[in-house]
């Protein structure tokens, strides 16, 4: 991967707040035709002001994840509440639907702010209201390298679930110091993070390869696949990231590989170097 392609992997946030409206972030093929990488994804922000209303309608599959607020759905025919107060206490809200399929969105008292994700899907794809309640987040790293890698995964759908879609998707929530996406690992498949921190100073090192950013409130790295991608959140600050993975075509995404010199974290006996106690005193 060239320079320019690297350095594109790192969208920084316009700032610690997103504006009102739609920001795009990453479009499927534009990155390619200036050099950068591409993650075959639309990705972007959209911001409601209260009682706003959006009509969405659009050629490519579209994944809407709610990050704060509440809104009325209205989806086929079918109208619903959601409401999240939080992404690092409470589950994913997220709407999927398939191309040319409308969507209408009614921002609530407090407004609302989606992520939104589209990429180019031919098969048909049923559509989907997804609930927080739906999910329980799973407690992954526990009991390992003195439980320096602990995080909570939720994983949204995967290949498995919805083998009509062209996307994986779901959360994680590091604890505060902590690592995830660790042991590090890759997959052939692109991936996308979207992060948010507890405090708007907040900050963590994501690794994309080699290379090491900081990455801010709202800030998004795109990972190449076949590169290691592990995550870490600084002391005192929860750090979320929104992942989504787009399949490859006749190549979709079903797993990961560990980078084969840390595979020994894997093994609870085996909790790495500890100082003595007397050091520590």
């Amino acid at each position: 991967m060239t320079p320019r392609a690297l350095a594109s992997c790192l969208c920084k946030a316009p700032s610690l707040s997103f504006p009102i409206g739609y920001t795009p972030i990453t479009r499927e093929g534009a990155a390619a035709n200036r050099g950068g990488f591409d993650a075959g994804v639309d990705f972007g922000i959209r911001r409601f002001r209260r009682g706003e209303r959006v009509n969405a309608q659009s050629r490519k599959e579209t994944l809407w994840i709610l990050l704060k607020g509440a809104a009325t759905i209205t989806l086929e025919g079918f109208t619903s509440t959601v409401a999240r107060g939080s992404v690092f206490d409470e589950g994913p809200t997220a709407i999927h639907v398939g191309p040319g399929v409308p969507v209408s969105v009614v921002a609530g008292s407090v407004g609302a702010e989606w992520a939104v994700a589209a990429t180019t899907n031919a098969r048909p794809v049923a559509s989907r209201l997804y609930r927080s309640d739906e999910f329980a987040s799973e407690n992954r790293g526990a009991g390992l390298a003195q439980g320096a890698c602990q995080r909570l995964v939720r994983t949204i759908f995967d290949h498995r679930s919805r083998p009509d879609s062209n996307f994986v998707v779901g959360e994680v929530v590091n604890l505060p110091g902590r690592w995830s996406s660790y042991p590090p690992h890759h997959h052939p498949q692109p991936e996308i993070y979207h992060y948010r921190f507890t405090e708007p100073q907040g900050y963590g090192h994501a690794e994309v390869g080699e290379t090491v950013f900081k990455v801010r409130q709202g800030d998004t790295t795109k990972i190449p696949g076949g590169l290691d991608h592990a995550q870490v959140s600084a002391p005192g600050y929860g750090m979320y990231y929104l992942w989504i993975v787009r399949h490859l075509p006749r190549r979709p995404y079903k797993g990961f590989t560990f980078t084969p010199a840390h595979t020994w974290l894997l093994d609870p006996a085996r909790q790495g170097w500890q100082p003595a106690s007397s050091l520590l005193t």
